[in-house]
């Protein structure tokens, strides 16, 4: 169970992705039948201002590195620093050796190499840095195309926004999706993006109403179980299905056909916890037409069976 979590800042600290961090495991949600976490900002130093990659502010850390001891979860945030001290490389291997996940933040990757926690592992980090994490730590296999990987007690991310899908991938791997959208709809963002999602969008853009897009989306949703071919959604949003398929890829990073087996397996992800519905009931609802097939697709995208999901999930809930 996620209980305790210890964000780590290095200076320079990128504000952005620190808050990113405090956002998701920093407010009590309780309010809103959320989660509520033990929360912890710490630095090399406790009380000691940390520089920040925005000119004229400061953050100040109220812990040290002993605000790392006993964490559950402890995320490191973005810097661009590329050195460490002793002291800090050590108190990050500690907890991770102690049982603590560590979840980097964008280049808070570098820190987790020189720990030695990207040796032979796949991880990610921001597609512009991919190339110097791989020449700093050549045993890492970096893959610079996906928002995030999750590699059991290792999580890396990339730039900016994809540390939030981390952060809610994390809150929904160890509490459920029921809490992880309580913090989504708080801020404002989609409760989930695979993370084998494309890190940007190929430019240029073709010219086409989102909005126009976003209603052949919504209509997928809404028929979830229903078979949908390109050529039926690209008559839907008036376009041939060439230009449908290209614009689609363009908007969203992947495939009409990908696209909806992730929203099929996150629907199937909510029934599983909150019904009682047998798999073939699940996969009839979700649009997988038999158990089968929904075990296959749900331990590709999830990495545990439903069954499992569902044990566990219930278990945590």
């Amino acid at each position: 169970m996620l209980k305790t979590v210890a964000m780590l800042m290095v200076g320079p600290v990128s504000p952005f992705e620190a808050a990113t961090v405090c956002e998701v495991f920093g407010i009590d949600r309780s309010p809103d039948s959320g989660p509520v976490f033990d929360f912890r900002v710490c630095g090399s130093v406790a009380g000691k201002p940390l520089d920040t990659t925005t000119g004229g502010m400061q953050m100040v850390p109220p812990l040290g590195l002993e605000g790392l001891a006993g964490a559950d979860l402890v995320a490191v945030s973005a810097t661009p620093a590329r050195t460490f001290d002793e002291a800090t490389i050590a108190a990050v291997r500690d907890a991770w050796e102690a049982g603590a996940t560590i979840l980097s933040i964008c280049s808070g990757a570098f820190l987790l190499g020189a720990a030695g926690m990207l040796d032979e592992r796949p991880c990610t980090v921001h597609w512009m840095q991919a190339d110097e994490l791989r020449a700093a730590y050549p045993r890492a296999r970096v893959d610079p195309d996906v928002l995030f990987v999750d590699d059991g007690d290792v999580i890396t991310s990339a730039g900016t926004a994809a540390g939030i899908d981390a952060c809610l991938h994390v809150v929904r791997r160890e509490l459920g999706s029921a809490m992880a959208n309580v913090v989504a709809r708080r801020m404002v963002v989609p409760p989930q993006r695979e993370g084998g999602q494309r890190q940007f969008v190929d430019l240029p853009v073709p010219q086409c109403s989102s909005d126009g897009l976003s209603k052949v989306l919504e209509w997928m949703l809404d028929h979830i179980a229903e078979d949908h071919t390109v050529t039926e959604l690209a008559r839907r949003a008036a376009m041939s299905d060439r230009t449908f398929a290209r614009r689609f890829v363009a908007e969203t990073g992947t495939t009409p056909h990908r696209w909806l087996i992730g929203q099929r397996v996150l629907h199937a992800q909510r029934l599983l916890e909150e019904t009682d519905l047998g798999i073939d009931g699940v996969a009839a609802r979700c649009g997988f037409g038999s158990g089968a097939l929904l075990r296959h697709h749900f331990r590709n995208v999830v990495g545990v069976s439903p069954g499992d999901f569902r044990r566990t999930f219930r278990t945590a809930s």
